[in-house]
């Protein structure tokens, strides 16, 4: 099966809907602060109009749990993306006011993982790897180093697998081939400016995953 894509910084109805025809699998909003940050109401407008077929994430930083169940009730959103609070008692404090997945962000600095990272995927629906930059929760464009994370992941491939970080058209396949991942997510890899994506970018990235090469484990 091909890797699944998740589009996330959306700021435009109209890139969310693209994401849609193009048979991407997710569409995130971001309430974690930075260039992309919406607020609800913008988010539902961004939202609006997704067909069932594609889920909706919403990326939280430092909110509360239960902050973060009431954004998810009102924007109906299906998953969500914890960079700041994804630790186990955070994670099951989550689960007990929403249905929705709850993913996990492991931000990494050489591809190191955290020691606490097998729990975090005992109790997760997902763990989102992505670069540590200080001052930043994501969206920066910086990659990991594929080679070196995908022999530290076996512990973790007890849940989903989503790689972030750096990605683009240009070097989707290689990190594919390399991590296995189940989901693959990109921003700023697909964006003319901040927050506003380029279509053909979006296209050639989700040409370039889909039909990456998955290493079998």
């Amino acid at each position: 099966m091909p890797v699944d894509v998740k589009f996330c910084g959306l700021t435009r109805p109209i890139d969310a809907k693209f994401a849609a025809e193009l048979g991407a699998a997710y569409a995130g909003v971001i309430f974690a602060g930075g260039p992309r940050h919406l607020g609800i109401e913008q988010a539902a407008v961004v939202l609006d109009g997704l067909p069932a077929g594609i889920k909706r994430v919403g990326v939280f930083g430092s909110q509360a749990p239960d902050e973060v169940a009431a954004i998810a009730a009102e924007l109906e959103l299906d998953v969500l993306q914890l960079h700041d609070r994804g630790d186990p008692p955070s994670v099951t404090a989550l689960r007990k006011l929403t249905s929705a997945e709850i993913w996990s962000v492991l931000r990494l600095s050489r591809g190191l993982l955290p020691e606490n990272s097998k729990a975090i995927a005992d109790v997760a629906d997902g763990i989102v790897l992505d670069a540590y930059v200080p001052g930043g929760l994501g969206g920066s464009g910086v990659a990991l180093p594929w080679q070196e994370l995908a022999d530290r992941l076996n512990d973790l491939r007890s849940t989903r697998l989503i790689l972030a970080g750096g990605l683009r058209s240009e070097n989707v396949a290689g990190a594919v081939s390399l991590v296995a991942p189940d989901v693959v997510d990109v921003s700023s890899g697909v964006e003319i400016e901040v927050g506003i994506k380029d279509h053909v970018r979006m296209r050639a990235f989700r040409d370039a995953a889909t039909q990456a090469s998955i290493p079998t484990l």
